[in-house]
């Protein structure tokens, strides 16, 4: 073979990257050769080395960048190793082998068995990945919702039906009023008595009142202070309170989980807008699209997400060139533009807080004979808060326009905007009923500590709201197709009136149908504390949904000519999803910290807060137990613990401005050798010429 001479020092200095390098360290450097040379490093160097050389001898031929050829030459190389290895390591390189592909037949198998693994996979070969990204966010909460209610099931209602039926030789052990004034414990829940019309009973199941109410279902129910099953006593308070807080910890581990992902994909898209641009020009297609007409939506969604690139920059151009008037007109309309946003807020806070107080006042007034204008009167909070979240986004959509943001910015200040006034709206709902319970004017609550008139059970009154408001909701997301969709279809089909075909298939949103089933998650998380079978009807509710939807997409909508990537969507989801998640701790844990539990009903009903139940259990350990614990309690170990969680965060602070300082250096190498490259073609062609 010829052989190359080597390339003179003097014009490997002419290169872009070795000038740039000495100008930055300020000169030549000799270190690295010398610290290469020592002993030290060069022990080191050939450890490293042998092991990295390990390392590769154990991946398995295929997975090596090569071709055929070189992956069998490859193979027949380390076939031929293992014949001088010893008769351990040979077993150990044999079983290791034999149970990665048992693991991975496994988990092949298992593949099989994900909830509407083949549904969703269709789906996404006709409308590509932003939808599929619902669906199987919508899978993600029927899954989390099953738990939850295996969760509180388990540990809550299971051990009440064993001890009704006495298997195990289980007896229960129910709450005595101790130290409690004898109004408090007066609890007559409304259960249908005598011949029931059939309309009763199914205006009891839409408001969770009457044979219901009586059921397990509701807090209310749960009036026992133990289970013995054989010897073992089953404390069901604390059991009823860690499940509550386990199903909290458990959602939010698991969205943190998943988020992290998607946080990393919109870090790395977010990081440049040139790299987002080479994406969509050289990697924005989506393979897996097989359907013509989704091929030709997404050609036209890539054509809209590079002209609203240029629209966004053309827009960063004129607002650099903003005089000062300009500037003064446009925030004084978007001040103007706010104050309206903030009236209508209030004025949906106001309407909900009214028609609550209101319903809660004549909702058990009315008489059975207008047992419909009963209902009406009982769903009213429901009505008014779905009205609510139906016309603000409209409003909202329509005064975006006006206060000249980026288009981008423009779909997130909305979407933010909605998630507020939909999540906004449960909190003032549960403040509402809250300053009914505890609305202690003169003698109202004094010897119970609520309003123990209007609510002898206000956990079951506050869960029977919830229960209601995922029943409409369920309700209105059922009817909106029936109703609204598939009439729309067909006069868009069969009518060829102009108006009609100006209006078109209503189109399929993800940002909104995503906001349409946080809201009812939400919902769930706060209600299971008073209604702890709630996440099985949230469980069936969105196994229905998912069917629903479905065939909404493919027979009655089209997909959104602006649609949102996957990979940025499936973070936005969890982010508002973890939104709602944080929102449902306030409600839940001021309800167990705060007020006053029920006397009357509930298994905290010996207990001043249901919190209680906690501290009077850690009375029950070895004194030096519940020394540990009660210091651990304490402000002596807070601050430490405190000053030692602030210490780590720092160090990984550090740590991530450490990785950024090293990605912006590994951008600037590739750069330089671009520019290498660059002059190095230039020199072969002034050579050639």
């Amino acid at each position: 073979e010829e052989l190359h001479p080597a390339a003179p020092v003097d014009f490997l200095q002419e290169l872009p990257s070795y000038q740039s390098a000495r100008r930055r360290r300020g000169g030549t450097q000799r270190r690295r050769p010398a610290l290469l040379g020592t002993a030290g490093s060069r022990g080191t160097v050939a450890r490293a080395l042998q092991q990295e050389e390990g390392e590769l001898a154990a991946r398995p031929a295929r997975e090596y960048p090569e071709c055929i050829a070189e992956k069998r030459r490859l193979r027949d190389s380390q076939q031929a190793d293992t014949e001088h290895l010893s008769r351990w390591k040979k077993w150990r390189r044999t079983s290791s082998k034999s149970l990665k592909k048992a693991l991975s037949e496994v988990k092949g198998l298992s593949s099989y068995l994900v909830l509407w693994r083949h549904d969703i996979h269709s789906i996404e070969g006709k409308f590509g990945t932003g939808i599929q990204s619902y669906f199987s966010f919508l899978r993600f909460l029927v899954v989390l919702n099953f738990i939850i209610f295996i969760l509180m099931f388990s540990f809550v209602t299971l051990p009440i039906i064993i001890s009704k039926y006495g298997i195990f030789n289980s007896t229960i052990s129910y709450i005595s009023s101790k130290n409690i004034d004898n109004i408090c414990t007066i609890y007559e829940p409304s259960g249908n008595k005598g011949l029931v019309y059939f309309y009763t009973y199914l205006k009891d199941l839409l408001s969770g009142t009457g044979f219901l109410e009586v059921t397990s279902l509701f807090y209310g129910y749960y009036t026992t202070d133990a289970v013995w099953i054989s010897t073992m006593r089953y404390n069901l308070p604390l059991a009823y309170l860690l499940a509550t807080l386990a199903y909290l910890a458990l959602s939010f581990l698991w969205i943190i989980k998943r988020s992290v992902e998607g946080f990393k994909q919109n870090l790395v898209h977010d990081a440049d807008p040139f790299q987002s641009y080479c994406n969509k020009i050289f990697a924005g297609w989506d393979f897996c699209i097989t359907d013509p007409n989704a091929a030709r939506l997404k050609h036209r969604s890539l054509q809209y997400e590079l002209q609203m690139d240029l629209q966004e920059e053309k827009l960063k151009q004129k607002i650099a060139e903003r005089t000062m008037k300009e500037k003064l007109r446009i925030y004084s309309l978007r001040i103007f533009i706010n104050i309206i946003v903030i009236s209508i807020l209030s004025g949906c806070f106001y309407s909900i807080y009214r028609v609550t107080v209101f319903s809660q006042e004549h909702s058990s007034n009315t008489d059975n004979a207008n047992s419909l204008v009963n209902l009406l009167v009982q769903y009213l909070p429901s009505m008014v808060i779905t009205l609510a979240n139906f016309i603000a986004p409209l409003i909202f959509s329509f005064l975006i326009g006006f206060e000249d943001y980026t288009p981008a910015f423009e779909i997130k200040l909305t979407l933010l905007r909605c998630v507020f006034v939909r999540l906004a709206n449960i909190g003032v709902l549960l403040f509402s009923l809250w300053s009914q319970i505890s609305d202690c004017g003169p003698d109202k609550c004094k010897p119970c500590g609520y309003n123990y008139k209007l609510y002898p059970c206000w956990e079951s009154d506050v869960g029977r709201e919830m229960y209601k408001l995922m029943i409409f909701d369920f309700i209105v997301i059922l009817a909106v197709p029936l109703f609204l969709d598939f009439p729309r279809k067909l006069l868009v089909t069969h009518c060829s009136c102009k108006l009609i075909q100006w209006f078109g298939q209503q189109e399929f949103g993800i940002s909104d149908n995503v906001l349409e089933i946080i809201y009812g998650q939400t919902i769930c998380w706060i209600g299971a504390f008073f209604s702890p079978l709630l996440p099985a009807i949230a469980t069936i509710k969105y196994f229905i949904i998912f069917y629903v939807k479905k065939i909404v997409l493919i027979h009655t909508r089209k997909p959104a000519a602006r649609p949102i990537r996957a990979s940025s969507s499936n973070f936005f989801f969890l982010l508002v999803l973890l939104i709602g998640l944080l929102l449902a701790f306030i409600p839940v844990g001021v309800s167990i910290a705060s007020i006053p539990s029920s006397k009357a009903c509930g298994p905290f009903r010996n207990f001043d807060t249901s919190w209680e139940v906690i501290p009077d259990t850690i009375l029950q350990f070895p004194s030096g137990l519940q020394q540990i614990l009660f210091g651990m309690a304490s402000e002596a170990f807070a601050v430490p613990f405190f000053m030692i969680v602030c210490i780590v965060m720092f160090y990984f602070i550090a740590l991530a401005r450490a990785h950024k300082r090293v990605v912006e250096q590994l951008r600037e190498q590739l750069i330089l050798e671009s520019r290498d490259k660059m002059f190095l073609i230039r020199k072969i062609a002034e050579a050639q010429r």
